[in-house]
């Protein structure tokens, strides 16, 4: 969890301790709360300042049992909460810790405000595929990669690096092919981002994952691949942890497609007709074009061949290696034609991203 664990253990304390001993905890641990757990290991709730303090004006002394004044009704978060939703509810129910607590009840970490938003440093790697030839963006990238087409006084390609840097992801690889030196020239090595930016030059296009296997060293720990022209506010660093969670060699970012069908649909049983369906609507997943890999996930591509992500997918199927699906909701746009890159120019301001 976002605190560490040695911090959130001693704030434990059994059921049956005194409130001298909780104020004692309080004092030592300095995280603001108490953990109470029963004989099983079962959370039975919380007490902070606040609650001994009343417990003391309604007469209670230090040598009274804990059991009086917990707070028993303390708000918990499953371990598969994401950091973005426990941060609404710390702020809509105005706490400061929330007790992460799994199926059985047992307490499994301890979020802390000050530390969850405050994202720490990730090693991870991420990838971010910008070797495109952009043609359906013409006349717009004729002359400039598409990744480097400006939205909201900024390149597409820095909104995506400076969105995971605030995640705590600072080391990124630029696969690079059309006007490549372009990226290279606005970029560099990162420092002006104040990251580190290294590079894959792909001699020929290799597809959405192709340029993988020029990966050199490869990453000893699992990493993100995004494609350059996709605006999106997708936390990546929860995809992350959503991949490793679930122990998949590859997961991929899905989105809910809805197609209504423009006419009414009659359902037939041979010349029967047997119900009508007035335009009903078609619900679909669709790629995002954000992915987490582990490096095993590499094994399936060759150097300098091509190869495209749902290929990559397909082929780790096949080994029977374990492949998932992130649903995401955040807003998202695939900039892929001129009027694509009018919605984002038109709807991305500088605070949005």
């Amino acid at each position: 969890m976002n605190s560490s664990e040695e911090f959130w253990r001693q704030a434990i304390l059994p059921i049956h301790s005194t409130i001298e001993q909780a104020v004692r905890n309080l004092d030592q641990v300095a995280i603001k709360i108490v953990l109470v757990v029963n004989e099983k290991a079962e959370l039975e709730g919380t007490i902070s300042d606040g609650d001994i303090r009343r417990g003391l004006l309604k007469g209670l002394d230090l040598n009274s049992p804990i059991a009086d004044v917990i707070h028993r009704n303390a708000l918990v978060a499953p371990p598969e909460m994401g950091r973005e939703l426990v941060m609404q509810l710390m702020a809509a129910n105005k706490i400061q810790q929330i007790p992460v607590v799994d199926e059985q009840h047992h307490v499994v970490g301890l979020h802390l405000w000050d530390e969850i938003t405050t994202p720490p440093t990730r090693p991870n790697l991420m990838v971010i595929m910008a070797g495109g030839m952009g043609t359906r963006l013409h006349p717009h990238t004729e002359n400039c990669p598409k990744p480097l087409l400006s939205v909201a006084g900024k390149p597409m390609l820095e909104h995506i690096i400076d969105r995971a840097k605030l995640e705590g992801f600072n080391h990124f690889v630029l696969a690079i092919h059309y006007l490549g030196h372009m990226i290279e020239a606005h970029f560099g090595n990162g420092e002006r981002l104040g990251v580190q930016i290294d590079y894959l030059r792909e001699e020929s296009p290799l597809g959405t994952a192709g340029a993988l296997g020029l990966l050199n060293p490869l990453p000893d720990a699992p990493f993100v691949v995004t494609n350059g022209d996709v605006i999106t506010d997708i936390r990546y660093g929860e995809l992350l942890d959503f991949h490793t969670r679930h122990t998949a060699t590859a997961t991929m970012a899905v989105r809910v497609h809805e197609w209504q069908h423009p006419f009414g649909v009659v359902q037939t049983q041979g010349v029967e007709i047997v119900g009508f369906e007035e335009k009903p609507i078609a619900r679909s997943h669709i790629n995002a074009g954000v992915y987490a890999l582990d490096p095993a996930a590499l094994s399936v591509l060759s150097a300098d061949a091509r190869c495209d992500m749902p290929t990559l997918f397909e082929r780790l199927q096949a080994k029977v290696m374990r492949t998932v699906a992130y649903p995401m909701h955040e807003p998202w746009l695939d900039v892929g034609r001129p009027d694509d890159l009018a919605a984002a120019r038109l709807n991305t301001s500088k605070d949005a991203l």
